[in-house]
């Protein structure tokens, strides 16, 4: 399975890339995660379904610093070939 994320709030500045990247190579996950211009980050992960629930989980929580106010997450229904291990892109 695979899915595109987009996270706003205060998620620019706080570490929120690196926690997104740590959780998802704690689960296993590929894909990629990035800063957007409008202060937003967004990304795309591939795993199974069970590892696809709890890293939504815990994008929507975010690290200490972080302030989740919206995350979109739109599940792909085609696999692609995401970077393994996930990764920040810049």
């Amino acid at each position: 399975m695979a899915a595109r994320f987009h996270v706003h709030g205060a998620v620019q500045g706080v570490g929120y890339r690196r926690f997104v990247e740590r959780e998802a190579q704690a689960l296993d996950l590929a894909g990629w995660v990035r800063n957007e211009p409008d202060g937003s980050v967004s990304g795309e992960a591939e795993g199974s379904e069970a590892a696809l629930a709890a890293f939504r989980a815990r994008l929507a929580e975010g690290p200490a610093y972080a302030a989740v106010g919206r995350l979109d997450w739109e599940a792909l229904d085609v696999r692609s070939s995401l970077p393994h291990p996930f990764q920040i892109h810049r």
